[in-house]
């Protein structure tokens, strides 16, 4: 995995040109959905300063629970999961 705060990780797979960010996508929590989570593709998303959007809908980072590429890989975690 790698380290960082996942909005560092996710500037890095947006911005950075040697990433294809559509390899990548968040798992959120998202209450009312088959278990609490909600995956979004990364490459939907715009990052905002304490939150990212999906179309005009504002979600604060701190619901996202996991980034991941589309094989499986897990590239960042957050500690609610790892505690």
């Amino acid at each position: 995995m790698r380290k960082g705060s996942v909005k560092e990780v996710l500037a890095k797979i947006k911005y950075d040109p040697r990433e294809d960010e559509s390899n990548y996508y968040i798992v959120i929590e998202h209450r009312g959905n088959y278990g609490n989570e909600k995956k979004i593709p990364v490459e939907v998303i715009e990052l905002g300063h304490g939150y990212f959007f999906v179309g005009e809908t504002q979600i604060p980072y701190h619901r996202i629970l996991k980034v991941a590429r589309k094989d499986g890989k897990v590239v960042w975690e957050s500690r609610k999961l790892r505690d």
